[in-house]
């Protein structure tokens, strides 16, 4: 209570400094982020900003199990039997920031949700889950630093309900593309006003965007975050940063869709993570002497924990669609400056020695990813583990250990053992119930296709 009554008085001073530097600010969205990786929450007006900081805001606590309409299944009786109780959310101190791209003035600040009253942090929590893998790292002496780059495509923001997705015209022909441009640095100027948007946004949010690159799909781009030492914020800049380019490209008049698998015929999208480990003065332990036994043993633990964390990697019935795209793994492989590999060992000197983790899908709760990636990597050290051979070349004909499905893969995450020495069982069954059940609701009614095969 001590801890939080002290952020809360810097928040009080952040918040005066703040509404005296933008005076024409009308309201703030205060929110959480679910474990969608979704930012749930209210929009509040300017002149309640002191008054959230002393008392937090009010809303249901069962809001972070949400699926991904922001329905609730009550798992465990959270939400349902318990009387969906409202929680307190109180402000993550340097979260409050503009939102360049809405139609308003506007500021949006991050939340903690706590449970009411005594403020006990809430175990279905995903940042709650994260922080506890993050700490048993630490524990171990790992000090994990963690970049995140985000795939999606540009989409035509007009369709019809029901109807099929198109990609986003062209702004120089007005008509969409019909070729890939893979690395085009042309196709970057042709969407240079959007890509500098995100830019501006990204730094008016403090997100440490890097690089931004067009991918193999037409239409499709990737944007990349600069690595941090701090997981937690790690993530909580990768889910800020898909809230930014989607709420870019609605104020360009566009859609930027995070599906793994939009089109049948394109590759997907991907939540591509590169982590290394250092020690406590922050030295790359992967590139010290010793460092190569290290990172074989972080390959095996995540080889291990792979398949039973895929839930986690892979959360829709869209996103194992996904396994079956160019450039995506579809087994736990390894291999040196390889892209067909589910961990990849890029090019990089000892200060730079890390791991690509390219099994996830790009609409994958970030801290669900980097606790699961963090949660092998702990694993393998502390087991000792041995990786497999070496993948050499294109290994798309490895026997796929990715295709069960959706049921499959949550079925696995519940039954865990290994995982759930990290992250707790109670979390694992939460999100496999949660998760059922909207794949339950996505088939509760008839495709049009069903008439297609069975009529």
């Amino acid at each position: 209570m001590a801890q939080h009554t002290t952020i809360r008085d810097a928040f009080a001073a952040e918040a005066a400094a703040f509404v005296a530097a933008h005076p024409d600010v009308e309201a703030v969205d205060a929110f959480v982020i679910d474990f969608n990786g979704h930012a749930l929450g209210k929009r509040v007006p300017v002149g309640d900003l002191a008054a959230l900081g002393r008392s937090g805001v009010q809303f249901s606590a069962s809001a972070l199990l949400h699926d991904v309409r922001g329905m609730g299944h009550g798992p465990g009786g959270i939400g349902t039997g318990d009387g969906d109780p409202d929680g307190s959310g109180w402000p993550v101190p340097g979260t409050l920031v503009r939102v360049p791209w809405a139609r308003r003035p506007t500021a949006q600040v991050q939340l903690d949700l706590r449970a009411a009253g005594d403020d006990a942090p809430l175990w279905w929590d995903p940042r709650v889950v994260l922080a506890d893998v993050v700490a048993q790292c630490r524990a171990a002496n790992l000090h994990p630093v963690v970049a995140c780059e985000l795939e999606f495509y540009l989409l035509a923001p007009n369709r019809a309900p029901g109807g099929p997705i198109a990609l986003a015209p062209l702004p120089r022909t007005g008509l969409p593309p019909r070729v890939a441009a893979n690395l085009s640095v042309a196709a970057l100027e042709e969407h240079a006003s959007f890509i500098d948007a995100i830019r501006a946004a990204a730094a008016a949010q403090n997100l440490p965007v890097t690089s931004a690159v067009t991918e193999y799909g037409v239409g499709q781009f990737e944007i990349n975050l600069l690595h941090v030492g701090d997981p937690l914020l790690a993530a909580d800049q990768a889910a800020l940063l898909r809230r930014l380019v989607k709420g870019v490209a609605r104020a360009s008049g566009l859609e930027a869709s995070f599906i793994p698998k939009p089109f049948l015929d394109q590759p997907g999208s991907g939540f591509h993570l590169h982590v290394s480990i250092t020690d406590a003065a922050g030295r790359n332990r992967f590139g010290a002497a010793g460092g190569e036994a290290l990172l074989r043993q972080a390959i095996a633990g995540l080889q291990a924990l792979t398949t039973d964390s895929l839930a986690l990697f892979a959360p829709h019935f869209n996103a194992h669609r996904r396994f079956r795209s160019l450039f995506v793994p579809r087994a736990a492989t390894w291999g040196h400056n390889n892209r067909s590999v589910a961990f990849r060992l890029p090019v990089a000197g000892p200060e730079a020695r890390r791991i690509e983790h390219r099994v996830a899908g790009a609409d994958a709760s970030p801290h669900l990813v980097v606790a699961a990636v963090l949660a092998g990597i702990l694993h393998g050290v502390q087991e000792r583990l041995e990786p497999t051979p070496e993948s050499q070349g294109e290994v798309h004909e490895v026997a796929p250990e990715f295709e069960g499905g959706l049921l499959d893969a949550l079925a696995r995450l519940e039954r865990s053992a290994t995982l759930a020495r990290y992250v707790p069982r109670r979390y694992l069954e939460a999100y496999a119930a949660v998760k059922r059940g909207e794949y339950q609701d996505l088939f509760a009614e008839i495709l049009p296709v069903e008439y297609d095969f069975y009529l």
